[in-house]
């Protein structure tokens, strides 16, 4: 379709047809503006058949890749979402379209995640403990991190976004344009980010991790949803602590007690065929006598 290559079964043809028409058109990037990363090759798949195009090298959790040297873009359709993965997806191509030279894998996907709109996955992080308790990963530790498990990647993918965004509060403009204007000429990536936002290496990695406790601290935690697992934990331990607390007593008043066995009552002795049909015959001579 058009310069989109598309690679589906034909279970899932029409999806990967719409996705190609989503592909094959102009769409705004982050500091980018419009661009059209066509042409490409886009793979629809499911489960095992999709992890194999990636070779080992893409974790089994993910919802999709992309190899810009290749032109390529897979994405699964058994995920909730596939068209919100291929625009995630079409940004790496579009960030890798208009720079030169090479970007760490946390400023890769951070840059993604912003430029895809995928920004519930920055309420999540408000909403992970690990981070309100302070525990923020280097940058190095994060580019890890973003092919762990998938509940690590999880906060992983939002940290790499906030270290994004981040830079971008941190140029003359308060955007990101200035550094991509840099890596675009070239320049290296280190290089770019010190002389776009005065940041060198070191100085980054703490100010950023600085600007997560403050942004993300207990109090955030609290305010946007911890607070009620803080008040479910607190009534599962007080209503144990009221049976520990309880419990001698009711083993207390359980001694000493005697049931009696049930009683059976008065026996009740039923008429015979006998008796029931002298009933009868005694009813039917007060009717017709009228008394």
């Amino acid at each position: 379709m058009g310069q989109v290559t598309v690679v589906a079964e034909p279970r899932d043809l029409d999806l990967a047809l719409s996705l190609a028409e989503l592909a094959d058109r102009p769409a705004g990037y982050l500091g980018l503006g419009q661009r059209l990363v066509a042409p490409l090759t886009l793979v629809v798949g499911r489960g095992v058949a999709a992890d194999r195009l990636g070779r080992g090298r893409v974790p089994g959790w993910a919802a999709g890749w992309a190899a810009p040297e290749g032109r390529l873009v897979v994405v699964r359709a058994d995920v909730p979402d596939p068209r919100q993965v291929l625009r995630h997806e079409l940004a790496h191509l579009a960030l890798r379209q208009a720079i030169r030279g090479r970007v760490p894998r946390w400023f890769d996907e951070g840059y993604a995640v912003l430029a895809a709109g995928e920004f519930a996955r920055l309420d999540g992080l408000a909403l992970n403990l690990a981070v309100a308790r302070g525990d923020v990963p280097t940058l190095d530790r994060l580019n890890e991190t973003l092919r762990a498990s998938a509940g690590a990647a999880d906060a992983s993918y939002a940290l790499a976004a906030s270290a994004v965004a981040f830079l971008a509060t941190r140029t003359a403009d308060r955007s990101i344009v200035p550094l991509l204007e840099r890596l675009a000429d070239g320049q290296p990536f280190d290089s770019a980010v010190a002389r776009a936002t005065g940041l060198g290496p070191g100085r980054l990695e703490a100010a950023w991790q600085r600007h997560v406790r403050l942004r993300y601290n207990f109090v955030s935690w609290l305010a946007v949803g911890g607070l009620w697992v803080v008040v479910a934990v607190m009534v599962v331990v007080a209503w144990r602590l009221r049976a520990a607390r309880d419990r001698p007593r009711r083993v207390a008043l359980d001694e000493g007690w005697v049931v009696p066995p049930d009683d059976p009552g008065p026996a009740v002795e039923l008429p015979s065929e006998t008796d029931r049909q002298a009933g009868t015959n005694r009813a039917g001579t007060l009717d017709r006598s009228g008394r």
